[in-house]
């Protein structure tokens, strides 16, 4: 078939399921949900329910919700025509299609395509942010409810952050670019309810002292001392955000490295202790979120030497399981203290996408579109299969009612037993 053209800490409820998947990383933002039992081994031929073509490449992942899968991509090479697909999650037969036109064609990297970002819905609303062509909301039949331009984001790399939905509010971590800022947006109107402005030390693209820098991050967002607050990592530090009134509750410094002001994965939050791990092998680090304003103090570890980390990893009880992109390896650390418990390379190839846990088992899709399935266990290794799709991938797997859905360069595909 070829395409022709929530979070549970919220201020309200809304219309999504244990079994939903609406956002990043899935119904907390973490990577991790417990609602079924998950398909371990497959292939190009084997527990495939359906498989779909798409227009382009793009790092975006899918989300589901109720019987819908959503995803962003664009139509043309240069990012002219950027669109939202709606298909049924039990066929793959699209349902709809709504495009943004945008005339200019920006600055990207080759390894990440137009269509970086990944859709949000509540179950009524689905919204999708196109980077420079603007943030779009549509209800679940496809109508257009809003856009807003925010102007243009220019970067080198592209962009790549996802909205999250709070309750009514829309969170949006903008940039990467001169101008950075996270925002709040009426869910129903697309109005803007308060904006976070982050100082830019540099040209956006390289911080003062020469350096690349950016953030690529999607905020995770936490319910702790009364507030909800979305978490964020910015270029050089994790802030926390009242999620009610945008105020910079406290920040921890620490993602400045040698290399550059980088992030490109989201925190990893259990309880009090946030781990961050910055882009380009940059400076790893936790801390404890506690206490207002500079609360750089409360870091636990620092750690320099890094694998390099685009994708976010899985932070289960006091451990840390990341996936590299380069070296490849995947590891598992002591989140309290930053040692390092074992590593694996044997077994890993090179990561874009994040690790996600069904509550049993992780999983990530590396570039070559093999998914390592594993046993998170602090004792060691315990691979449990490598499924290969055989296509490149730099996206996350979405956890939907016994189903796995996988983007790759060239297909959606639909894993079930």
């Amino acid at each position: 078939m070829r395409f022709v053209c929530l979070l549970t800490l919220c201020l309200v409820a809304i219309i999504v399921t244990a079994e939903d998947w609406p956002g990043f990383r899935g119904p907390t933002g973490d990577g991790k949900t417990e609602a079924a039992d998950y398909p371990t081994r497959w292939d190009e031929s084997t527990n495939v329910r359906w498989a779909v073509d798409l227009p382009k490449p793009g790092n975006g992942s899918p989300i589901v919700v109720g019987d819908k899968v959503y995803l962003a991509a664009a139509e043309d090479d240069d990012g002219h025509q950027r669109s939202l697909f709606c298909l049924h999650a039990d066929t793959g037969e699209q349902l709809w299609m709504q495009r943004v036109d945008f005339e200019q064609k920006m600055p990207t990297h080759k390894t990440n395509p137009y269509g970086g970002s990944t859709p949000a819905s509540d179950g009524e609303t689905v919204v999708v942010w196109h980077g420079s062509a603007g943030l779009h909301a549509y209800n679940t039949a496809g109508d257009l409810k809003w856009s807003i331009d925010l102007g243009e984001f220019r970067h080198m790399w592209g962009y790549g952050t996802s909205p999250v939905i709070v309750g009514n509010r829309v969170i949006l971590h903008t940039g990467p670019g001169k101008r950075v800022f996270v925002a709040a947006f009426n869910l129903d109107s697309g109005d803007e309810i308060w904006r976070h402005v982050e100082p830019v030390d540099g040209t956006g693209e390289r911080n003062s002292a020469g350096h690349y820098m950016g953030s690529w991050s999607t905020p995770v967002v936490i319910d702790r001392d009364d507030k909800t607050i979305a978490v964020c990592a910015l270029a050089t530090r994790v802030c926390g955000l009242d999620v009610e009134t945008g105020d910079l509750l406290w920040y921890c410094d620490g993602l400045r490295g040698e290399r550059g002001d980088l992030a490109y994965s989201s925190p990893m939050i259990v309880g009090d202790l946030c781990v961050m791990i910055g882009g380009f092998r940059g400076p790893g680090f936790a801390f404890r979120i506690k206490g207002t304003g500079d609360i750089t103090e409360n870091r636990l570890w620092t750690n320099t030497n890094n694998p390099q980390m685009i994708g976010t990893g899985l932070l289960i009880d006091s451990h840390v399981y990341r996936v590299g992109a380069g070296p490849s390896v995947i590891d598992c650390l002591d989140a309290e203290t930053g040692e390092i418990i074992w590593e694996d390379r044997a077994a890993s190839g090179t990561y874009w996408g994040s690790l996600v846990y069904d509550g049993k088992v992780a999983m990530a899709t590396d570039q070559k579109g093999a998914t390592i399935v594993f046993e998170p266990s602090p004792s060691g290794f315990q691979q449990i299969a490598l499924n290969k799709l055989n296509d490149q991938c730099n996206a996350t797997p979405a956890l939907s009612n016994g189903r796995i859905y996988i983007r790759t360069a060239r297909k959606l595909w639909c894993i079930a037993e």
